[in-house]
Formats: structure tokens, C-alpha cells, sequence
């Protein structure tokens, strides 16, 4: 039996937006196998944060072999920061639930951006087609617990926190939300990384996935870690709550080189986000090579990134040398079962997918994926039928 606390839970109902959201903090139970990463020093300060770059950077060399000295279990209960959307006429009848992973240097308000009358929300285009969404900060980030940056905050815990979530969503266990018909995880970034991973270790949580910003390619990773010219997040005023090892990009440039694509982006958008970003660990920058990858899940899978996507695509996702129609389509090979398999490339977007101009584009070939293959509410379904 899963015991859980509810901490304060809100009702916001954004006026610009026809949606009701929830704001629900729910403690989770997690326990994982992690790296004990005993020789290598928790960068302290932002030179630290340099040298860290340098020495996991350094060709021919992989730091987290070198700095792992075993594994060790890690157990705790958590604080995750939740936020639960419902469309404005949802019915009461079998729903599908979208549970979103944002990636390294946001937090949950990548999929609902507070921008421009919500123009690039996520969530909005996908509560106007029927579904329902789960939105959370991952483990160790926003208003989620925070913890070790070394040794806790790593790839392996945030997996076993978004399995505990799931399981919470799918048995009713989260105030407001009816037990789905249909789960979809939905990943961006590192958190299509831990969707991958989930599905490997918990095939039966998902009905779905659709892994956005994401590739098998871990060749272009020393672009990211050079060009994020790392600080210590705490350096910076407004994230003086994080401890040491918790690492931001450098500056908005940084933030450009890691995250957009020139000039196919909203200046103002750009300002928004390099105003609220969210650091990184050190913990998760050695695991995310390390997370299980093979999976016998048998949903259907969808890949879509920017075509100039820097860290899995090193900015060019159609250049693969010829070995195949794309470096993201290699994916397929993760999912032999899988019942259908697509990637897709879309066009002037960069490694942040939701903040280009295009991003509406982008969730429609991702939805439209879905409601072909059967993950779609019932009511919209019906709906849907009776306008054709």
C-alpha cells in the first residue's frame, strides 16, 4: 500500500486559458540504486564548475567511469511539486492522461508557459484536443524537493520518483484526478531520457511515449557541457537555495547556444527563460549515459526533435553520414516491440522545442500521432466523430 501525504493543494483557473489546473505538492516514496561517485570532488565554485567541464569533456576519457566507485541505495520521501490540467468541458468519461517530463534548465513551466497569453503552451493545445495533463518538477528542482547534487539528485532516483508518480495518477491517488484510461509519458530532453529508462524498467506504467529533444546519440554531449560555460546556480541570486554542484548556464548566451535556434525565436521568450532557468546536477550530468535504454515496451513511440538540435543532434539532426533517414530515427532500435514507431524532424527549431516560433506545429504531429493510435479521451473521440 502506498501511504502518501498531500501537502497545500490550490485551484488556479488562468484566465486567459480555458482550463482548470490544479497545483498539488505530493510526497512520494523513492528508492533507488545510485552511483557513488567517490573520486571526483563536488565542484564548489564556479571555477570548480569549469574544471568539472574540462574533466568531463576530455576526449578519449568518460568521467562518469573514472569518478564511480560503486553504487549505493538511496531512500527517502519527497516533496514533488504537481500541477494537474483539465480541460474546460471535461466530461466525466474515460480520459487519457499526459504525464510531462521537462528537461535540464527548466522546470514544469516549460509545458504552460506563462508567455505571450500562453501562446506556446503545451499543455493548452493538448487539453483543446480532449487530453488531460500531469505536469511536475522533477526530483531535486523548482518547488520539488532539493537534495545532494552529487550523489542523490541522479538520473536512477528521478526514474523510481516519476514510476511513484505514475502509479499515484494511475490508482486515483493524487486529490482531483479519476484514475486514466490511457497514460502517455512525454518527455523533453533528460526527461524523455527517464520516460526511456521507465519504460525499460516499468513497461506496464506507460501506454505511450513520445520522446521530444531526444536521440541515442551521446556524441555531441561535450558540446552541451562546454557551451553551457557552467556557474554554480546558487551564484545567482534568485537560486540561492540550491546547494553546490547544482549548475546553471553561464548567461543568456549560453542559454541560445544550448537551447534555440537563431533568429526563429521570440526575443522576449528568450528573456523569460533565461530569467527563470533551472540549473542542472552533477549527479544527473554523470547518469544520463548511464540510464537503461533497452526497453520491450509495446506502445506505440514518437521521437520528434529541432532539426538544429545541439545536444543530440550536434545542430544538424538530418546529418548522419548517411547510416539513416535521420540521427533520431536510430531510436527505433530501443523498441523492438514497440506497436508503431515515428520520428520526426521539425524544421528552424532548435534543442528547446516549445519556445520557437513553430512550437504549435510541432504538438499537433505529436498529438496527431497519438490519436491515430487509439490515445485519445473518449469524449473528444465522439466529438471528433460528429464533426466528420
Amino acid at each position: 500500500m502506498l501511504t502518501t501525504t498531500i501537502g497545500i493543494w490550490a485551484l488556479t483557473a488562468a484566465a486567459a486559458a480555458a482550463k482548470t489546473c490544479y497545483n498539488v505538492t505530493v510526497e512520494v516514496p523513492v528508492t533507488a540504486r545510485n552511483g557513488v561517485f567517490d573520486n571526483i570532488i563536488t565542484p564548489r565554485t564556479n571555477f570548480d564548475a569549469t574544471s568539472f567541464a574540462l574533466s568531463a569533456t576530455k576526449q578519449g576519457r568518460n568521467l562518469s567511469e573514472t569518478a564511480l566507485s560503486g553504487y549505493a541505495t538511496v531512500s527517502g520521501h519527497y516533496n514533488i511539486s504537481t500541477q494537474y490540467c483539465v480541460p474546460k468541458n471535461a466530461g466525466s468519461s474515460a480520459y487519457t492522461l499526459q504525464i510531462l517530463t521537462h528537461g535540464m534548465g527548466f522546470d514544469k513551466t516549460y509545458w504552460d508557459l506563462p508567455y505571450n497569453n500562453y501562446n506556446y503552451s503545451y499543455v493548452d493545445y493538448v487539453l483543446a484536443r480532449g487530453y488531460h495533463t500531469l505536469s511536475y518538477d522533477r526530483l531535486g528542482f523548482g518547488n520539488s524537493s532539493h537534495g545532494d547534487a552529487k550523489n542523490e539528485i541522479q538520473g536512477f532516483l528521478e526514474v523510481e520518483a516519476l514510476a511513484q508518480l505514475t502509479r499515484m495518477a494511475r490508482n486515483g491517488k493524487i486529490p482531483n484526478i479519476q484514475a486514466p484510461a490511457n497514460v502517455v509519458h512525454v518527455g523533453h530532453s533528460f526527461g524523455s531520457a527517464l520516460s526511456v529508462a521507465l519504460s525499460v524498467n516499468y513497461p506496464e506504467l506507460s501506454d505511450a511515449l513520445v520522446l521530444t529533444a531526444y536521440s541515442t546519440s551521446i556524441d555531441y554531449m561535450s558540446m552541451f557541457l562546454s557551451g553551457a560555460n557552467f556557474q554554480q546556480a546558487r551564484s545567482s541570486g534568485k537560486n540561492s537555495d540550491y546547494t553546490a554542484g547544482y549548475l546553471s548556464t553561464g548567461d543568456i548566451r549560453s542559454n541560445v547556444y544550448l537551447f534555440f535556434y537563431p533568429p526563429h525565436f521570440d526575443m522576449g521568450l528568450l528573456k523569460f527563460a533565461e530569467l527563470n532557468k533551472q540549473p542542472m546536477t552533477i549527479g544527473e550530468l554523470m547518469t544520463i549515459t548511464g540510464l537503461p535504454v533497452q526497453s520491450n515496451f509495446t506502445g506505440p513511440v514518437y521521437v520528434i526533435d529541432g532539426a538544429n538540435d545541439l545536444p543530440f543532434c550536434g545542430g544538424d539532426c538530418l546529418y548522419t553520414g548517411g547510416t539513416g533517414a535521420s540521427i533520431p530515427a536510430a531510436a527505433k532500435a530501443l523498441f523492438p516491440s514497440a506497436s508503431a514507431f515515428s520520428a520526426y524532424i521539425h524544421p528552424n527549431t532548435g534543442h528547446a522545442i516549445n519556445m520557437h516560433y513553430n512550437a504549435t506545429g510541432a504538438y499537433k504531429q505529436i498529438n496527431d500521432f497519438l490519436g491515430v493510435h487509439g490515445l485519445m479521451s473518449k469524449s473528444h473521440h465522439h466529438l471528433h466523430a460528429r464533426h466528420h
